[in-house]
């Protein structure tokens, strides 16, 4: 048997508690040193409902990594709003709630989901 490393820990003991369903399905965040992706997942079916990262905002001016991750955040509760679904069930992963994973909550409330 492999050794998980604490990150895999992390993020198992997170997903554990975490199920995403077709009325509330699960809003996902993974973040790299440059960018910051989120998808909604619904895990009944094992199928991504949407996918967006910070590469599909067009933003012209220069912002740092967490007001962009806020931006992302209101983008996709647009996008997931259109697709009838108001309510999700926030998972973030390996990471803390802190910086750009507090960010991009933030700007999925403000968009309009709830969670």
């Amino acid at each position: 048997m492999r050794n998980k490393t604490q990150k895999q820990r992390r993020q198992l003991r997170v997903r554990a508690k975490i199920i995403g369903t077709k009325e509330k399905p699960r809003l996902s965040v993974f973040k790299s040193n440059k960018y910051i992706f989120a998808q909604i997942i619904n895990d009944e079916k094992g199928e991504t409902i949407l996918g967006v990262s910070e590469k599909d905002l067009k933003v012209k001016e220069k912002t740092n990594k967490t007001d962009k991750a806020k931006l992302l955040g209101i983008f996709i509760a647009k996008k997931v709003l259109d697709k009838k679904i108001k309510k999700v069930v926030f998972d973030r992963g390996s990471y803390i709630y802190h910086g750009r994973v507090k960010a991009l909550a933030e700007g999925a409330r403000e968009g309009g989901l709830e969670f």
